[in-house]
């Protein structure tokens, strides 16, 4: 009886225990699952914070790539433009070089044109001039009529107009003289013929007279343009026409001939454009040149002037 109650008690204390462990480990899981979620928490939180820190991170570091890109763009135009800079300075250089080499080239010219026609006609003309009046008083003198003593005079005559032919085609005693209107207008009369004709209109006052120089410059321009015409153009009729507008003298030349392609201008440098720009540009001024295949061809040129 005995060992039969200390069995039951036995067993009452294991049964004890087992409920006992099992409460322990129940709450001990109770208590892991409460930390879990304390921790799942703690996460979350953390996670909550640091995704917006993240994201602002990225931000900054999108923004830097993108100023960085702007700035190397930026960096690129303003090479590229310096560079282009560069080189539309060097152009015009080159082209100012260009030009200071023809006008001087041209002053040159002009300046021996004036020393030859001055020499042919101050000093040759007059030798001849000297030899036929002694060739004359000789022969009245002498009352000599003879067969070489015509010839000579003849050719003396000959001598004496070719000699002041070639002066005045040098520079024009007309424009010397009388000035642009008149050396133009002789100009027209000259070149005209049945095959070609220039006609003449001008709205400036005969009297009005311009630096003998510019004068010079523009008459042989005329000069140039009009040959032109007469080599290449293949036109019957041209047109010239001068007026002055508030010192502005405005030179306008169109013929109805072939024409060409006004916009490969390099194809009619052959034609002395280049000699003719480079003159009215040391003088400030411009030239429009207007012209179609089969329509003829127009060019305007405005110069600054003064009286």
């Amino acid at each position: 009886m005995t060992f039969f109650r200390i069995f039951i008690v036995f067993v009452f204390f294991l049964i004890c225990g087992q409920f006992s462990g099992f409460s322990q480990e129940k709450e001990f899981k109770l208590q892991e699952s409460n930390t879990k979620i304390e921790q799942k928490k703690s996460a979350d939180k953390n996670e909550h914070f640091i995704k917006p820190e993240h994201s602002a991170n990225k931000k900054v570091v999108s923004l830097f790539i993108v100023l960085a890109i702007m700035l190397l763009v930026l960096f690129y135009f303003v090479y590229e433009n310096n560079k282009l800079k560069q080189k539309n300075k060097r152009k015009e250089i080159k082209q100012k070089i260009q030009l200071n080499i023809i006008n001087a080239s041209i002053d040159a010219q002009e300046n021996e044109r004036k020393k030859i026609a001055a020499f042919l006609h101050d000093n040759i003309n007059s030798l001849l001039s000297s030899v036929g009046l002694h060739l004359n008083a000789f022969s009245a003198q002498n009352n000599i009529q003879s067969e070489e003593l015509l010839k000579a005079k003849s050719i003396l005559e000959d001598a004496h107009d070719r000699l002041r032919d070639m002066s005045h085609e040098l520079i024009p005693a007309l424009l010397v003289r009388f000035g642009l209107v008149y050396a133009i207008e002789d100009l027209c009369e000259k070149n005209s013929n049945s095959n070609l004709h220039f006609d003449f209109s001008n709205s400036i006052a005969a009297e009005v007279r311009y630096s003998e120089k510019i004068e010079i410059k523009i008459y042989f321009i005329v000069a140039e343009l009009f040959n032109n015409i007469i080599k290449h153009s293949g036109a019957n009729k041209a047109q010239i026409s001068l007026q002055e507008i508030k010192n502005l003298l405005i030179i306008i030349i169109h013929d109805n001939g072939k024409g060409f392609n006004a916009e490969k201008l390099k194809d009619a440098e052959g034609f002395g454009l280049n000699r003719i720009r480079a003159r009215i540009k040391k003088y400030k001024g411009t030239i429009s040149i207007t012209s179609k295949v089969n329509e003829g061809t127009s060019i305007k040129i405005k110069i600054p002037v003064t009286h």
